[in-house]
Formats: structure tokens, C-alpha cells, sequence
């Protein structure tokens, strides 16, 4: 198989070649004939009115439908029940909880103690109201999270996004007061971080005025900031440099043995790295590989993953080396666990004596647990259902309690309490009720093989009793990019709005993700990336081929890099599908590096400053593709204004090309949500229900 691939990507490599110089040509001609740069004014008054009008021609269309209002209460209702499993954070020995619901669509902070959390219901103090908030301020806040002094200390930074913006502010919150911090910390809007080095003291990674940030609009320069001085006088320990593709931040590490350690990573490239120690003395750097990064620290053992080999240490394996080895700049890294060809790390968590791996063999969630000692790392695998997936939360470095969710396509999300440092199995505490019947369905694995010959895997959920003639209506999704795995979870709202009404649902693990390390990411990167979208074709041409539906029936979506593979494969396979939903896409990758935060991805996508790369773009690039008088299907393509990671000029400018064309599509832009469209409960209902509406339009036909 791997020569096989070896021989495409040089085949491959050969026709790039040739075709440098015309390719060149044609994507500088079809960047300057270009009509639609003034919609990438992403605020600006001309493109503000188109964007109203498009709206105001699609919402009717599909709000219209009898189906909408349905489908919009059954996903609201879902995302406002409070039977969900609140998924638990260790902080001073409590359960933080971060809770969206019907009255509280925004969200609120709220905690309870270790013991009480196993209860049915338990006693919630809140600590933060997040719908209250934005009422006292007069914006509309969205929570991005927390970063806390230490597991066992009170102070905290809450991250805040206006809209739902990458862009947050942060500000000091007792937890044990339940409010912010009279005084305390408070970072204005920027892109940035910030880890606390004591109660007095944070290395901030932002915008601190002109040339400190880069051309991807990421901060790279990282100050120390004191309590009580202006963001004018924090003093400097790390600068990148302006043409870094990601900047740098601080991170923290702590065992529950009191060994502490600060790194500084400077991201030169989305996948690669430079990373040092910081002490108070200065900042060492160590040499360790560009793509091996630090993910845990016990008993005084740091734990890297890698990406690349290191040493005898192979790709896609976990590895340790001891703080003081670092420290003295030795790094001889200890083998922890080294993968199959099928399988891959998913996360590393730690507590207070034992690293917990997660990871996937052949796509099925895996749990093992390894405890360092004397003779080196012993490991005790958890015996757990198969064909599930697998995620290990609310872990702490003060004990060795953590909690295991397990979900399936079919399967309501579990939660388990288990001691890591014990063999018994772990204790369920909290399910979820089952959201959909899913009487008579089943999810079965199978595999489609690709232009190259290699076995891309895939997961189908249908009616067991469904006809095998091609009239299943069926969407399938996928995202293909940057070592993201797609795995079996339960969606309450796609088996509700979909699989209830008949249809089918499919998950494709194409290669770009990462379902089988990084090799499996690695062979779709920048001009070996046609591979991802033969992949995808594949599976849809299987689908076909066994009879689960047919193209008059075959619907597909997918967001951000994942909408870039709709938007390839709406152009390059329009005979496969009836329906292509586009969500907050890269469209037009011959300017992508000059839109929001675009020239972050050259490493993934390559860069049309270099001949071969740019030629290559050009040939795949969605917006530079279309065809006039081509027969596609109508697309439903929408995004966010808030999106300030993509941005939504790229859905715009796509729009409005198939409108030049005098082709059929669909186009939506909400105002708030940010890359994720998770503003509030609302916001996320609706998005749902004009997907499904149109979903059903196209697939089930009308109602």
C-alpha cells in the first residue's frame, strides 16, 4: 500500500511539474479578473446589503417549509434539556461545569463537590451567569473557557468572546467568591493566552500594539505581566517572529509531586515548532523534533506525542523524559506506547500518579492506563465495549479520579467514574436518555478503496430493513484535514431530525485526518491533497455500488476545512450527490492566506508563494472552478459574520460566483456565532433546522 501511494504522489508530483507554468499563469489571471474581492470586506456597507439580501431570498425558502418549524423545536429541545451529562472539570477539589439550557441560552459556570456530582441531582452552585453578564455589559458574551492558577488555587482567567469571536478578553474570577476580582487581571480583545506563573504574576501572548503579530493574526511576542502594571510596561522573555505561522503562547505543567514547568512554543508552522523551557532565569530551548510536543507530566516524567520519529522513538507513539533531564538539556526519550498501522493517539490525560491513553485501533475506542516506576512504564488496558468511542475528562494531578464518557452512533453518551490506579472497572454515574428511536437501525463498518488502491474505512447508519435499490436518503460527512479524527459519537439531533424520518447517515475517515496517525494525515498534505478528495468519491461510489441509496438521493456536508472538501467535491463529482451543504468553507484557496487567519494554514494547504503549490491550488481551488453552464446540484453554502478564523468572505464570493453563472444555490449568513455558530442555543437550533430543511428538500422531496 505504501508503494502504491508513493507512485501516485509521484505521478502526481510529475503532473505538477509539468503543469507549473500554466498554472501560474491562470491563477494570477484569475486573481486579477477577480470581481468579488470587495465582498471580503467583511463589515463593509456594500457587502453588509448583500449579505442581507441573500438572506432575505433563502430564509423564505427554507423557514417556508412546513418541516422547518418542526425541525427547529426538535433540536432546540434537545440542546435545551437538562438530562444531558454535564461533563465535569477538576478545580479545588470540585466539579466545575460549564451548562447551556432553556433558561440560560448562553450558559452559565456553576460547581458542586466530588461526591455530590454522582448524584442524580446535583446541588449546582453557580459561579458565573453568562446571559446575565452580557445584559450588565450590553454584549453578547460567549464562554471560551477557563485557565486556572493551579488545581488547587481559587484565582481563574474566564475567557469572553463577543459573538463568538477567536478573539476573547480575559478577566480574574475568584471561583471561591463566585465573581471577578475587584481590580484583578483584565486583557482586552485580542487574540491571545495567558498562564499564571503565581498569584501575581502571567506570561500574555496578544496584540501589544503595532508588529506583534503576525501575518495570521496570532500574537508571537510573550511578556511577563505583574498585577498592578499597564499592558504598557510588562516586560518581554519570548519573541517569534512576524512570519510565524501560528505565534507563540506559554503552557504550564504540574504533577501532584509539586514539579512545575513552563513551556514556550513557538509555532514556525501550523504542524511544527520550536519549544523551550522558561525559567526565571532565562528561556532554554530544547532539541526536541518540530513536531513533538509535551501533553503530560506524572511524578516528575513528562509525556510527549509525536508526530515525526524522534530517535528509536517512532511516529504517532507516546515517549517520556524525565523534568530534570530537560532541564539539563538531555533529552534520551523512555518508549510509553507505539502504534499500529491502525491505530492512533487520540488524547493524553494524566493524575496524580498515572498517564491514561486514549486512543483508536481500526477507527474503535481504546483506554489504556500506564504508571511509571522503577523498571520503567507498566500499562493495564480497560475493558471496554467495542465499536464505541472513548473520551477521558475532569482529570486532576491532586488524586487519580477520573471520569470515561463512552458514545456510539447508536449508543447515548455514559459517563464513568474510575480510579486510574485501581483494576475495577469503572462505575457509571450519569447516561443520557436516549434522544431518538433507534429501533431497527444499525451502524455497520465497511470500506471503499480509493484511486491509489488504499482501504478507506467508513460508518453507515440505516434501517436494518432497508431496501438495497438506491431510494435511502442518505447524507454523508467528513473533514479530511490537519490530524482530526472523525469517530463514532451519538448526535441526538441527527438521529432525531434524520435517522427517525428514515434517512441514512454516513462518516467517512478519509485520509487528511487523523483515524490512523499521522501518516494517515501526512499523505493528503499540500499538493498530495487530490488523494483526500478521491477518498471521498470513493466512499460516495461505494455507497452507490452496494445500493445503500443512489446520487438522486446522496447528500453531503461539511464545515471549514471540511467545507473546502465540499466545495472540491461539488466541482469535481457534481454527478455523485443531490445535495452539498457548504459550512463556513475555504473556498477560494489562491487568496486564502490573505483572508482572517488563512496564512496559519500554508503548512496544511501550501502556499501560493511557492510555483508547484500555488499550481496545485489553482487546479483545486472551489471558487476558481466553477463552470460555466456545468450541471450542478443547488448547494446550500452558509457561514457566520463573526467568523474570524476563516471568515465568511470565502462562502460569499462563492455565492456570488454560481450567481454570475447563472447557476442554482442557496446562501444563509448569520450575524453572530463566531467559526463554530455556538452563540447561544438559538443560533445552533436554527443552523440545524435550515440544514435539515434543506436536506429534506432535496432528498425526501416535499412534504
Amino acid at each position: 500500500m505504501a508503494g502504491a501511494r508513493i507512485g501516485k504522489w509521484l505521478a502526481g508530483a510529475a503532473l505538477v511539474g509539468s503543469g507549473i507554468v500554466a498554472g501560474l499563469a491562470y491563477a494570477q489571471r484569475a486573481t486579477d479578473r477577480d470581481p468579488y474581492v470587495w465582498l471580503e470586506d467583511k463589515d463593509g456597507s456594500r457587502a453588509q446589503a448583500w449579505v442581507a439580501a441573500e438572506n432575505a431570498r433563502t430564509l423564505p425558502r427554507l423557514q417556508n417549509d412546513p418541516r422547518y418549524k418542526g425541525f427547529y423545536e426538535e433540536a432546540r429541545a434537545i440542546a435545551a434539556a437538562k438530562d444531558r451529562i454535564p461533563m465535569p472539570q477538576q478545580v479545588m477539589g470540585r466539579i466545575v461545569n460549564f451548562w447551556r439550557d432553556a433558561d440560560h441560552p448562553q450558559g452559565i459556570l456553576r460547581w458542586t463537590t466530588v461526591d455530590d456530582y454522582a448524584a442524580r441531582q446535583p446541588a449546582w452552585r453557580t459561579l458565573l451567569d453568562v446571559d446575565a453578564l452580557s445584559k450588565t455589559d450590553g454584549r453578547k458574551w460567549v464562554y471560551k473557557g477557563m485557565t486556572c492558577l493551579s488545581p488547587e488555587q481559587r484565582l481563574c482567567l474566564i475567557a469572553l468572546s463577543e459573538g463568538g469571536e477567536d478573539a476573547i478578553t480575559l478577566r480574574e474570577f475568584d471561583l471561591a467568591a463566585g465573581r471577578f476580582v475587584e481590580g484583578g487581571f483584565v486583557l482586552p480583545t485580542s487574540k491571545q493566552g495567558a498562564v499564571w506563573i503565581d498569584k501575581d504574576t502571567l506570561l500574555v501572548s496578544r496584540d501589544w500594539g503595532a508588529g506583534t503579530m503576525t501575518a495570521s493574526s496570532y500574537p508571537f511576542v510573550i511578556k511577563k505581566l505583574v498585577r498592578g502594571q499597564p499592558l504598557s510596561q510588562a516586560t518581554e522573555v519570548f519573541r517569534g517572529a512576524p512570519d510565524d505561522q501560528l505565534g507563540s503562547y506559554a503552557s504550564v505543567m504540574t504533577d501532584g509531586v509539586g514539579h512545575r514547568a513552563v513551556f514556550i512554543e513557538r509555532q514556525k508552522t501550523f504542524f511544527g515548532a520550536e519549544r523551550s523551557l522558561w525559567r526565571p532565569a532565562g528561556v532554554t530551548k530544547l532539541a526536541l523534533p518540530a513536531r513533538t510536543a509535551p501533553a503530560a507530566m506524572v511524578d516528575g516524567q513528562v509525556v510527549f506525542t509525536t508526530s515525526e520519529a524522534w530517535g528509536a522513538i517512532p511516529t504517532g507513539a507516546v515517549a517520556s523524559v524525565p523534568l530534570r533531564e530537560l532541564e539539563a538539556g538531555r533529552l534520551t526519550p523512555t518508549l510509553i506506547f507505539a502504534p499500529t498501522s491502525r491505530q492512533a493517539v487520540s488524547t493524553v490525560e494524566a493524575t496524580r500518579h498515572h498517564v491514561i491513553l486514549d486512543y483508536t485501533d481500526n477507527v474503535r475506542g481504546r483506554i489504556s492506563v500506564y504508571t511509571p516506576g522503577a523498571g520503567g512504564w507498566t500499562s493495564r488496558a480497560l475493558s471496554l465495549p467495542d465499536n464505541a468511542s472513548f473520551g477521558v475528562t475532569g482529570t486532576s494531578d491532586r488524586n487519580d479520579v477520573a471520569f470515561l464518557a463512552t458514545t456510539g452512533f447508536l449508543m447515548p453518551t455514559t459517563l464513568s467514574r474510575f480510579d486510574a490506579g485501581d483494576a475495577a472497572a469503572p462505575i457509571r454515574i450519569k447516561e443520557l436518555p436516549a434522544k431518538f428511536d433507534a429501533t431497527g437501525l444499525i451502524a455497520e463498518q465497511y470500506q471503499a478503496t480509493s484511486s491509489d488502491g488504499t482501504k478507506v474505512p467508513y460508518f453507515i447508519v440505516h434501517r436494518r430493513d432497508a431496501p438495497r435499490d438506491g431510494s435511502i436518503p442518505t447524507i454523508m460527512t467528513a473533514y479530511g484535514g490537519f490530524e482530526v479524527p472523525m469517530l463514532p459519537t451519538y448526535s441526538a439531533i441527527t438521529g432525531k431530525l434524520w435517522l427517525e424520518r428514515g434517512g441514512a447517515y454516513v462518516l467517512a475517515n478519509i485520509r487528511g485526518g487523523g483515524e490512523f496517525g499521522p501518516a494517515w494525515h501526512d499523505a493528503g498534505r499540500k499538493t498530495k491533497r487530490q488523494v483526500i478528495y478521491d477518498d471521498f468519491a470513493a466512499v460516495a461510489k461505494d455507497l452507490i455500488a452496494r445500493r445503500f441509496t443512489s446520487p438522486a438521493k446522496l447528500g453531503i456536508y461539511g464545515g471549514s476545512n471540511g467545507g473546502l472538501l465540499m466545495g472540491v467535491a461539488f466541482n469535481q463529482h457534481p454527478e455523485l450527490w443531490k445535495a452539498v451543504t457548504i459550512q463556513v468553507p475555504l473556498l477560494d484557496m489562491l487568496r486564502y492566506e490573505k483572508i482572517a487567519a488563512g496564512a496559519s494554514w500554508a503548512d496544511e494547504y501550501g502556499s501560493v508563494s511557492v510555483p508547484a503549490e500555488r499550481a496545485f491550488l489553482a487546479r483545486i481551488s472551489p471558487y476558481h472552478n466553477i463552470r460555466r453552464g456545468a450541471r450542478y446540484p443547488e448547494p446550500y453554502i452558509w457561514t457566520t459574520t463573526k467568523d474570524d478564523r476563516v471568515g465568511p468572505q470565502h462562502a460569499r464570493k462563492f455565492a456570488a460566483r454560481l450567481k454570475e453563472y447563472g447557476l442554482p444555490y442557496l446562501f444563509y449568513e448569520d450575524t453572530a456565532g463566531g467559526h463554530s455558530g455556538d452563540a447561544d442555543i438559538e443560533q445552533g437550533a436554527r443552523l440545524q433546522a435550515l440544514q435539515m430543511t434543506y436536506f429534506a428538500q432535496k432528498l425526501f422531496g416535499a412534504p
